[in-house]
């Protein structure tokens, strides 16, 4: 990460804490580091990469407040897709 990024990347992570705002850090592109805040009805990812950029993505809650129910379609749409890419590396790795 080049310097001028660093930079930037801590001036956030400081005004974030100056403002009472809780956040995580992320890893999931060699290339940058995320800041994943969570607010009151969003989720913000913001990431730094190396080359100075910077990159956000807003997530914003409908204010709907579902039942338990529904950590079932979570697993059914998801789940199938992670097993299928699991059964995929299972079988490259047996080759």
């Amino acid at each position: 990460m080049k310097s001028n990024a660093f930079e930037n990347l801590l001036q956030f992570l400081t005004r974030l804490e100056q403002a009472n705002i809780s956040y995580t850090l992320a890893h999931h592109r060699d290339e940058a580091l995320m800041v994943v805040v969570a607010v009151p009805g969003e989720r913000w990812e913001v990431e730094f990469l190396d080359d100075g950029s910077v990159e956000v993505e807003r997530f914003v809650s409908s204010g709907e407040i579902e039942t338990e129910g529904t950590l079932t379609d979570l697993f059914t749409i998801y789940a199938v897709e992670h097993d299928a890419a699991q059964d995929a590396e299972l079988t490259a790795a047996a080759s």
